[in-house]
């Protein structure tokens, strides 16, 4: 090739890079392994969640490799350490992509984490597989969400502690790690709640910053608050405070026969280290539990106990599997069934190759990928026992379709209802 034909090239694919739409900019070679990031908190207030779930995407990509891996090459896993610092996920996220050249990316708990990174991902055109549930309000045609939207967790649970069946509250405590999804959220519950016609002064909202430890008072407030009628309280705290808010229910002699707690982001992991017996009958929303039975989770279980021995992990036979660990292993096979669909690792490609991907999964559910980039999901409520485990007492008889926007907020009837809709869905930018 000539100089001038050289230099005209260049400039050509300058451009197109910086416009965004160079398809394959961060891609990687088609030979040797295909590079994934893992993008979760190993340390700091987040830890005691997001550990394990680079434990389980570790786990995955291991069974894939040992079973040929994807177009018959290895999966190479980036781990990287964002340490609960939101501004250090977005730095992480673009190490991931432009140095390490990562295919996709399988990270991120809390919402602030994942708007940290979103940027990066849509200016680079990066692939993040995005395993918790969340507020929604958001659809981003570099994202796959993999945990639920609003209307697959937070609306049926509270529909249920309203029902008889639930106790049927008539007041609401709701106490949130202070941040958008939390915030978000409860936007959402106050509207639903009030179409319900449930009173303003029938509704009292709390939040505590990120690490909080002392839920003295706020306990007292919750119990002051239920006599003046049937409540339940719905919480939306993250993170390590868990423990301390529960031990204090437990201190207080708050029992779920009187004020039951529905939680949105406790599982199997969190309760691990909490003495569970004065808990038992509160209640946690989720897409999966540990406890199920069902072929596909009783694999997914012996393989976890398998991984964690071999590995020798910290908590060995007390480790457990929640609902997270879940929606990660799935989102890590659908992302190589759609490579494999699309022959190619480039995200462009991979994309549309995920939309209709369908995965088994340990939920006892077959799980398909929307054009909204959601997954739908099944809905559970299941109730703690006293060895940490829940016992699930409602569940949804199909998988729900996820709803991105929801119809509690004012203006969201206008919205994409698929991403592929985006007005700007060849510039890359999100409709938020």
């Amino acid at each position: 090739m000539k100089r001038r034909s050289l230099l005209k090239f260049g400039s050509m694919s300058g451009a197109l890079a910086l416009a965004g739409q160079v398809p394959f900019a961060n891609a990687q070679s088609d030979s040797g392994p295909i590079k994934v990031g893992i993008l979760h908190s190993l340390s700091g207030t987040m830890a005691i969640s997001e550990t394990s779930l680079k434990d389980t995407a570790l786990m995955t990509i291991a069974e894939i490799n040992k079973n040929g891996g994807v177009m018959g090459r290895q999966i190479q896993p980036v781990v990287v350490d964002p340490a609960s610092n939101w501004p250090l996920f977005a730095e992480k996220a673009r190490q991931l992509i432009t140095q390490e050249k990562c295919a996709a990316v399988f990270g991120c708990w809390t919402s602030v984490s994942r708007k940290s990174v979103l940027p990066v991902f849509e200016e680079l055109n990066g692939l993040l597989f995005y395993p918790v549930q969340y507020e929604g309000e958001e659809m981003s045609r570099n994202v796959f969400y993999t945990g639920a939207a609003p209307n697959q967790q937070a609306i049926p649970a509270t529909e249920y502690l309203m029902s008889a069946e639930g106790g049927g509250a008539k007041r609401f405590f709701l106490l949130g790690t202070d941040y958008v999804y939390p915030r978000t959220t409860n936007k959402i519950l106050r509207a639903f709640l009030k179409s319900k016609g449930v009173q303003e002064a029938d509704i009292q909202e709390v939040y505590t910053p990120f690490g909080h430890s002392d839920y003295q008072t706020i306990v007292a407030n919750i119990k002051t608050f239920s006599q003046g009628g049937k409540t339940a309280v719905i919480s939306t705290v993250n993170g390590d405070s868990n423990v301390p808010f529960y031990k204090e229910l437990g201190n207080q002699g708050l029992k779920a026969s009187d004020v039951p707690v529905v939680a949105f982001s406790v599982g199997e992991e969190e309760l691990r280290g909490i003495d569970t017996k004065p808990l038992v009958g509160n209640l946690a929303a989720w897409n999966y539990f540990m406890s199920l039975r069902n072929p596909s989770n009783e694999k997914f279980k012996k393989q976890w106990a398998a991984w964690v021995a071999q590995n020798n992990l910290p908590g060995g036979t007390k480790r457990v599997t929640n609902d997270p660990m879940e929606a990660t292993f799935v989102g890590i096979h659908m992302w190589k069934q759609a490579v494999e669909k699309a022959k190619s690792t480039e995200v462009d490609k991979v994309r549309v190759a995920m939309v209709g991907q369908t995965f088994a999964a340990p939920s006892g559910f077959t799980l398909e990928m929307d054009g909204n980039h959601h997954l739908h999901k099944p809905v559970m409520i299941g109730e703690v026992r006293a060895d940490g485990q829940f016992n699930v007492v409602w569940r949804t008889k199909t998988a729900i379709r996820a709803q991105p926007w929801s119809p509690f907020i004012a203006g969201n009837s206008s919205k994409p209802d698929v991403v592929s809709s985006i007005p700007a869905f060849l510039k890359r930018s999100r409709v938020a």
